[in-house]
C-alpha cells in the first residue's frame, strides 16, 4: 500500500449526508491587468435602491465526507505553553486530532463543542507555523499531508447550476461548501505549510506526489469560488517548488481542458486553471518548446468555441497574448484560429472576440500584421455592418487605438478598399446614431491618411453602386421568354428574385415549356402588379 492510499484509511466509514440550502454570497468580474493573470470572480457587486428583491436561500453542497465515528475531542494544551522539546509531539497530536470530520449538513448543530475544539486547533496551528521558525520538522510532513487529504479529498456533488450558454455568473448562485468553517482553516494551514521558510521540497516530494496532485486538480470542479481560490494558490506553489511535477501538472491540466472542450463543456475551475497557466506561460524559456506551441493551437484556441466562454475569457485572452509576446511567429496561426471560431449568431461573444483581437494587435509585429491584415479587416468590415450596435461600436473603437492606426496607415492601400464599402454604406443606413459618428471619425482618419486613395475608393464605390442600380432597371422592364414571341409582365418581387440569381446587366432567359397569355398579371406568380 502506497503512502497516498494510506491517507484515506484515516477516515471512519459513515453514510453520505444530504444537502441543505442557505443564502448565497454574490460574485463579480474584475478587469485583468497587463502584468498578471486576470483574477477570477469572488464577490458580486451589490446594488442599492430600487424595489426590494426577495433573497434566495444560499445553497450548501453535499460533498461526500466520511464522518468520523468518534467525534469527541479533548482540548490539548496550547503549543506556545508547551516546553520546546514537547512541541513537535504536541503539534503532531493536534494534526491528528484535526483529521476528525463533522456533520455540517444534516445536523449542523450537532457536536458544537467538538467542532469548536477543531476550529481552535486549526487556527492555533496556522498562527504557530506562520510566526515560528524550525517548527516544520521531518516528522510533520506526513502528518500535515494526511490531515489535508482527509479533510479535503472528497467526491464533489453534481452541479446545481445550468451549463453552457445558459449559465450566467452574475445571476446563477454558486453552491457553497457547508463545512467551510473548517475547510478554510485547513487550506490556510496547508498554504502556510508550503510557504514556510522551513519547507523542504526534497522531503515533501515523498508525500506530495502525482496522485496527490491529481486529487488536488479534481477539487477545481468545486462550485464554491472560495475553495477554488485557495486551490489556485496552492497548486501554483506546488508547481513552483516541485520541479519534477511540472510536466505532470501541465499534462493533467491539458486533459481537463480536452474533456471540457470535446466532452462535457462544463467545469467550474477553468478560469482558475487558466490563471495559473498565465503565470506558467509567463515563465516559459525561449525559444518555446514545440509542446508549448501545440498547447496554444490545440487547447487554448479551441477553448474559444465553448458556449460558456464568458466565464473564463479574460484569463484565456491573457494566456494567448502571453504566448504572442514570447514568440511573434505564432501571431498568424492565432489570428487565423480566432477567425475560424468567430461567432456567427452570438453578438456578446463577438464583442469578446473583438476585445481579445485588439489586445493581440497591441503586441503584434508589423511584419506579422501584413500576413493577416486582409482576412482580419474583412471580418472587421462585417462587424462594422453588424445590426447589433455593440458589435459595430466595438469594431469602430479600433480607430481610437494609436498603434493600430499606425499599422493601418502603413498598409492603407490594402485596408481602405476592404473597409470603405462597409463604412460608406453604414454611415447613412445604420439604425444607431452613435455608429454614424464613429464611422464618420473612421472615414475622416482614412481621408487624412491618403486623400487620393480615399477619392479613388469613393469613385469606385459609386460606380459599382450605379452599375448595380442600372441593372435593376433593365430587369424591371422586360424579360425574354423563348416560348413566347411577346414580352411578358413581371411583378416587382419576381424582378427582385431574378436580380439575385442572374446577371445584373443582362436580360434573364427563362426557359418554359408552357405558354402564359398576355395580361397585366405577372406571368410567373399570377399576382396582379400594384
Amino acid at each position: 500500500m502506497s503512502f497516498f492510499d494510506f491517507l484515506f484509511h484515516q477516515q471512519a466509514q459513515q453514510p453520505q449526508q444530504q444537502p441543505q440550502q442557505q443564502q448565497q454570497q454574490t460574485t463579480s468580474n474584475k478587469r485583468p491587468s497587463n502584468s498578471a493573470p486576470p483574477p477570477t470572480q469572488l464577490n458580486k457587486i451589490k446594488y442599492s435602491g430600487g424595489p426590494q428583491i426577495v433573497k434566495k436561500e444560499r445553497r450548501h453542497s453535499s460533498s461526500r465526507f466520511n464522518l468520523s465515528k468518534n467525534r469527541e475531542l479533548q482540548k490539548l494544551p496550547a503549543l506556545k505553553d508547551a516546553p520546546p522539546h514537547e512541541r513537535e509531539e504536541l503539534f503532531i497530536q493536534k494534526l491528528r486530532q484535526c483529521c476528525v470530520l463533522f456533520d455540517f449538513i444534516s445536523d449542523p448543530l450537532s457536536d458544537l463543542k467538538f467542532k469548536e475544539v477543531k476550529r481552535a486547533g486549526l487556527n492555533e496551528m496556522v498562527e504557530y507555523i506562520t510566526h515560528n521558525r524550525d517548527v516544520v520538522t521531518e516528522a510533520i510532513y506526513p502528518e500535515a499531508v494526511i490531515m489535508f487529504s482527509v479533510n479535503l479529498f472528497r467526491t464533489l456533488p453534481p452541479s446545481s447550476n445550468p451549463t453552457g450558454a445558459e449559465f450566467d455568473p452574475e445571476e446563477d448562485e454558486p453552491t457553497l461548501e457547508a463545512a467551510w468553517p473548517h475547510l478554510q482553516l485547513v487550506y490556510e494551514f496547508f498554504l502556510r505549510f508550503l510557504e514556510s521558510p522551513d519547507f523542504q521540497p526534497n522531503i515533501a516530494k515523498k508525500y506530495i506526489d502525482q496522485k496527490f496532485v491529481l486529487s488536488l486538480l479534481d477539487l477545481f470542479d468545486s462550485e464554491d469560488p472560495r475553495e477554488r481560490d485557495f486551490l489556485k494558490t496552492i497548486l501554483h506553489r506546488i508547481y513552483g517548488k516541485f520541479l519534477g511535477l511540472r510536466a505532470y501538472v501541465r499534462r493533467q491540466i491539458n486533459n481537463i481542458f480536452y474533456r471540457f472542450i470535446y466532452e462535457t463543456e462544463h467545469h467550474n475551475g477553468i478560469a482558475e486553471l487558466l490563471e495559473i497557466l498565465g503565470s506558467i506561460i509567463n515563465g516559459f524559456a525561449l525559444p518555446l518548446k514545440e509542446e508549448h506551441k501545440m498547447f496554444l493551437i490545440r487547447v487554448l484556441l479551441p477553448l474559444h468555441k465553448v458556449k460558456s466562454l464568458s466565464v473564463y475569457h479574460p484569463q484565456l485572452a491573457y494566456c494567448v497574448v502571453q504566448f504572442l509576446e514570447k514568440d511573434s511567429s505564432l501571431t498568424e496561426p492565432v489570428i487565423v484560429g480566432l477567425l475560424k471560431f468567430w461567432p456567427k449568431t452570438h453578438s456578446p461573444k463577438e464583442v469578446m472576440f473583438l476585445n481579445e483581437l485588439e489586445e493581440i494587435l497591441d503586441v503584434i509585429e508589423p511584419s506579422e500584421f501584413v500576413k493577416v491584415m486582409e482576412p482580419l479587416f474583412r471580418q472587421l468590415a462585417k462587424c462594422v455592418s453588424s445590426p447589433h450596435f455593440q458589435v459595430a461600436e466595438r469594431a469602430l473603437y479600433y480607430w481610437n487605438n494609436e498603434y493600430i492606426m499606425s499599422l493601418i496607415s502603413d498598409n492603407a492601400a490594402k485596408i481602405l478598399p476592404i473597409m470603405f464599402p462597409a463604412l460608406y454604406k453604414n454611415s447613412k443606413s445604420h439604425w444607431n446614431k452613435t455608429i454614424h459618428g464613429l464611422i464618420y471619425n473612421a472615414l475622416k482618419l482614412f481621408m487624412e491618411m491618403n486623400q487620393k486613395l480615399f477619392d479613388d475608393c469613393t469613385q469606385q464605390y459609386k460606380a459599382e453602386k450605379q452599375k448595380a442600380n442600372g441593372g435593376d432597371k433593365i430587369l424591371a422592364q422586360q424579360v425574354s421568354v423563348p416560348s413566347c414571341s411577346k414580352e411578358k409582365t413581371l411583378c416587382s418581387f419576381c424582378c427582385l428574385v431574378f436580380r439575385v440569381i442572374g446577371e445584373s446587366n443582362q436580360f434573364i432567359k427563362i426557359e418554359r415549356n408552357f405558354f402564359f397569355p398576355k395580361s397585366d398579371f405577372c406571368w410567373l406568380c399570377f399576382v396582379k402588379e400594384q
